[in-house]
């Protein structure tokens, strides 16, 4: 008898066996593999890769053999033979120095063409000049470099190694000064002396009223200063600042009480606190030790009169 096979129903197939994982293979790899990617994008992306690190590589060659520039400066070129080139030079704030080098600096340019004009060199040139506390540099197109100068304002003479140089407050020299030439400023004398001419300024403006009587000043043993004055007679003062400032202004009472000078006094020593010694001559010894600066000294003073 034949064997009946149900309707519906079939022999059974066997299942495929999943494939067991390669031992060894990288998880790069199996993200590499499940990428939908094929083999001629994976090609042409490396391609582009080693492209642009070639690119890489070469640009920095080209920057460090100053192609850039090279490009900026024909640019830069170009645009001065287009009549973008300095032909003018402006110069503002000038009264004390000469113009002549301020106009050789302006103009000592690699580039006449305005972009290529070196503005942060020529001011840093600038500076150099003693007369110059600033200096502004700036272009007016299409031909004009502005250069706009602050100048130093002269506070005093400095003499020293026998020279005479004008300097302003802060000791900078301006430039030489002739004897026959001098103008009207106090005379600071010594080594280091430029440096603390604005210590001696800021004592005499507590004193205006002595300030005209001015000469001179001796900076002594880089400690302190020897007052002269144009009647003159010589302030011996302590040192420190404020030391030296309280002395003036008691100085500076007496006078105006007394009128110690024109009256044919040498020398006036306060270095002592508290103290004033008076020299009445050059003669040795003809002094008057240990003078109240408190007490308002007699009117008339001689070799040997005690105040």
């Amino acid at each position: 008898m034949s064997a009946r096979i149900a309707r519906g129903s079939s022999a059974a197939k066997p299942r495929p066996r999943s494939k067991a994982p390669v031992r060894g293979k990288g998880r790069g790899k199996q993200a590499v593999d499940t990428l939908p990617l094929s083999d001629a994008a994976l090609r042409r992306i490396g391609v582009w890769l080693l492209l642009g690190m070639m690119l890489a590589v070469g640009l920095a060659f080209a920057v460090a053999m100053g192609v850039p520039r090279m490009i900026g400066w024909t640019v830069g070129e170009a645009i001065g033979e287009a009549g973008f080139a300095v032909k003018r030079v402006e110069i503002k704030g000038l009264e004390r120095m000469q113009r002549l080098p301020v106009y050789a600096v302006a103009l000592d340019q690699q580039s006449m063409a305005m972009p290529l004009v070196d503005l942060d060199g020529t001011r840093e040139r600038l500076l150099r000049f003693g007369w110059v506390e600033e200096a502004r540099v700036s272009r007016r197109l299409p031909d004009t470099l502005v250069v706009d100068i602050v100048e130093r304002t002269p506070a005093a003479i400095w003499q020293h190694n026998q020279r005479l140089a004008l300097i302003d407050r802060h000791g900078v020299v301006l430039q030489d000064v002739e004897l026959d030439s001098m103008p009207d400023l106090p005379l600071v004398i010594g080594p280091a002396a430029n440096h603390h001419a604005q210590e001696l300024i800021a004592l005499f403006a507590d004193t205006p009223q002595l300030k005209p009587l001015l000469a001179g000043a001796t900076w002594v043993g880089g400690r302190r200063w020897d007052i002269r004055f144009q009647s003159g007679e010589t302030l011996a003062l302590p040192e420190g600042a404020e030391a030296a400032q309280k002395a003036l202004t008691h100085f500076a009472r007496m006078d105006k009480a007394a009128q110690l000078l024109g009256r044919g006094l040498v020398r006036f020593d306060m270095r002592i606190p508290g103290k004033i010694v008076v020299r009445v001559s050059d003669v040795p010894g003809s002094t008057v030790p240990e003078l109240e600066t408190a007490a308002p000294p007699a009117p008339a003073i001689d070799a040997a009169t005690t105040i």
